[in-house]
């Protein structure tokens, strides 16, 4: 199924991780594609492995003369853009009292400015075109707090944020702006140290499906709001983190981990509390 058809997209930190199982899946799916990546050596390796239809070009997303200059690019050799994925990110953690503000202001620069620049740079081309989809990456942390993530929640927020603005703006010319609200994923940003997966079940024990997700689950999840398969969906939020947003368990009661319920076809859980 060629679901990016004709189609020409930008994918952001899209030589590593998420951003590159999402540019195997787009160029799977039929687009042309651009790998914007200040990983240089990383991501013209995937765009040559990619073939023709994918090309890397170095893009610092917090500097607005590379995003302008990435568009300029874009637009003379394709003529287009259709799909934007705002997807580079840094993480850091660190206690509010001891997180310097250089630190926190560096992660709002790639994390939020970035994506705005993305989204203020293809604005004009999209809303001539009529049509156009934007997907923002935002995360599970984007919809809760957490201690020792200021920096990174409070720019995930902002993302969120700004998509639903973006989306009240923007949809009145044809161009649908939604984010994606990614958990713990299986990467080298939440993995450094690359542990097994299935021995990072104990980590994951408190979210619902009692795993790490993978890649490929959030790739397949961008891929759908970036097509046309979306296209009444504008101003969404979409989580892919394995319920970890859908709330807390009561350690102990009925329903948690350390209380699980075994069921058999004649549902005796059931028959035994009504008994």
């Amino acid at each position: 199924m060629q679901r990016l058809q004709n189609k020409i997209a930008i994918i952001t930190g899209g030589a590593r991780g998420m951003g590159a199982r999402t540019s195997r899946l787009f160029i799977e799916e039929g687009a042309t594609l651009v790998i914007a990546d200040v990983l240089e050596e990383e991501g013209q390796a995937l765009a040559d492995e990619l073939g023709p239809r994918a090309s890397f070009q170095r893009l610092d997303v917090s500097d607005e003369a590379n995003w302008q200059r990435l568009v300029d690019d874009t637009l003379a050799r394709h003529g287009r853009i259709d799909v934007l994925v705002n997807n580079a990110a840094v993480l850091t953690f660190g206690a509010i009292g001891a997180l310097p503000r250089e630190t926190f202001e560096r992660v709002l620069a790639v994390n939020l400015t970035g994506t705005f620049l993305g989204i203020s740079a293809v604005t004009p081309i999209m809303c001539r075109q009529g049509a156009g989809s934007i997907v923002n990456i935002s995360s599970v942390d984007g919809l809760r707090g957490v201690n020792a993530l200021a920096a990174y929640a409070a720019s995930k927020w902002g993302i969120r944020g700004l998509t639903k603005v973006a989306a009240l703006e923007l949809g009145l010319h044809g161009v649908r702006v939604n984010s994606v609200h990614p958990g713990g994923v299986d990467t080298l940003m939440s993995n450094p140290g690359g542990v097994p997966r299935e021995s990072l079940a104990d980590q994951y024990r408190m979210v619902p499906l009692q795993r790490i997700g993978a890649p490929e689950e959030i790739a397949r999840a961008t891929l759908f709001l970036a097509s046309d398969e979306a296209s009444y969906c504008n101003g969404s939020e979409l989580a892919v983190d394995g319920g970890m947003s859908a709330g807390f368990y009561y350690e102990g009661l009925p329903g948690s981990p350390t209380a699980p319920v075994s069921w058999d076809a004649n549902h005796e859980q059931g028959d035994q509390r009504h008994g």
